[in-house]
Formats: structure tokens, C-alpha cells, sequence
């Protein structure tokens, strides 16, 4: 019979195992493309400037959805939840059963967008308070204020240096900015780190401790250990 604190050490090992073959499923994007499901947006608002590569906004939007982007997948129910809202919100046309399936699609971890398995009872539950939700309400969402086109010819590299010249020409650096670069150093393949924010936002370390909140620090450890 193996001991407590073996039996703890061997649970605990079976599911990094677990959670790690979870991970390695690729995201079906198929699935929403062959069915038109829109899962990307860009903004009504009219930009501070508009470039090739994609648009900048002084003030920052909150129009922009763009789910799935980053490499990083649903790991905690508020974020699945959340999902299915801008999923809801995005494809008004979209009937409760077509609805229903699609969320499914999404919890079911082998389609690579979540990496855990959720109860069948919970996931009704939060298919029927999504569903019951107002259409007319956006919902929460980052500011941005450097929005680059899908089919942008730019690196990842590039992308932080037009971003870090752009933003670092306010004298506030936001959670937002911070996020944003996040997303392009792990896009890149690369480890975010404090040094490297600050790096490509053109500001100290400090800020970036000062700015940087428990909910962006949990985000910027879930993209590093999906990498």
C-alpha cells in the first residue's frame, strides 16, 4: 500500500501527465471556418491611423475579439465561459441548438481549445446563462491599440517594435500595452519576461512591476508554460 505522501506524489505526476497530453492537441479551427462561425472582429471605430500592416488607436478600443490567437487554450471555467459569450455575442443569427453543439465542440479538450474536461451538468449551466445573456451588451474585453491585419506579412519581432514605438509615445504605459506585447513575444516562441516588456513598451522594469496586476501575471505565466 504506498503512503500518503506517495500516493500525493504520484497523483500529482499522473496529471502533468494528463494535463500535458491535453495540451498537445492542435485546435480545430476547421470547425468554425467550414461553418462560418465568427470568432474574429474588427472594429467600427474609426482608427488614429490606418498602415498596411493594420491600424492604431490612440485611445485604445475595446471592439476587438480575437479569439484563439494566441497559443495559449482555456485552462479555468470563467474562461470558457467567457468564450462562449463573445462566441454568442459575435454570431447573433446563431440558433440555441447549433449554439449548444458548438460549445461542446469547444469544451471537449481533443479539439485542442480547452485543457481540461468539464462536467456535463456544468457545461449546461453555462450554455444556459450565456444563452440567456443580452446580445445587446459587448462583452468585457482588453483595450487595443495596435490592432494588426490577420494576414499580416509582419514577424513577431516586428510586430513588438511598431507596437513599442507606437505605445511608447504615451507617457502611461497600461495593463493593456503589457498584454499586448505578451502576446506577440509568445507568438514568437519565446519566454515573457519582465526585462523584455519593458524592452519593447521602451519604459523600466519598474513600470512594468509597478503596471502589471495578478490577473496579467497569472496570464503571462499560463502563455509561458504553453510554450
Amino acid at each position: 500500500m504506498l503512503k500518503p505522501n506517495t500516493l500525493t506524489k504520484t497523483v500529482t505526476q499522473a496529471l502533468k501527465i494528463m494535463n500535458k497530453d491535453l495540451l498537445s492537441y492542435d485546435r480545430n479551427l476547421d470547425y468554425l471556418n467550414h461553418r462560418r462561425i465568427i470568432y474574429r472582429t474588427i472594429p467600427t471605430e474609426t482608427p488614429t491611423v490606418e498602415y498596411e500592416w493594420g491600424r492604431y488607436y490612440e485611445n485604445g478600443t475595446y471592439e476587438c475579439y480575437e479569439l484563439f490567437r494566441s497559443k495559449a487554450k482555456i485552462n479555468t471555467y470563467k474562461s470558457l465561459k467567457w468564450h462562449l459569450l463573445v462566441l454568442w455575442y459575435l454570431n447573433p443569427s446563431m440558433d440555441q441548438n447549433d449554439f449548444e453543439h458548438l460549445a461542446e465542440v469547444i469544451a471537449e479538450p481533443k479539439n485542442g481549445f480547452a485543457t481540461f474536461y468539464i462536467p456535463k451538468q456544468l457545461l449546461r449551466q453555462i450554455i444556459y446563462e450565456v444563452s440567456m445573456s443580452d446580445l445587446d451588451q459587448a462583452p468585457n474585453n482588453r483595450r487595443r491599440k495596435v490592432i494588426f491585419n490577420v494576414n499580416c506579412y509582419l514577424t513577431a519581432e516586428e510586430k513588438l517594435k511598431i507596437t513599442g514605438g507606437l505605445v511608447g509615445r504615451s507617457k502611461m504605459i497600461h495593463e493593456d500595452d503589457i498584454y499586448n506585447a505578451m502576446l506577440h513575444i509568445n507568438d514568437d516562441g519565446d519566454k515573457i519576461t519582465i526585462s523584455k516588456l519593458a524592452k519593447y513598451l521602451k519604459c523600466s522594469d519598474r513600470t512594468i512591476y509597478r503596471t502589471i496586476g495578478n490577473e496579467l501575471k497569472k496570464e503571462k505565466e499560463l502563455l509561458n508554460n504553453n510554450l
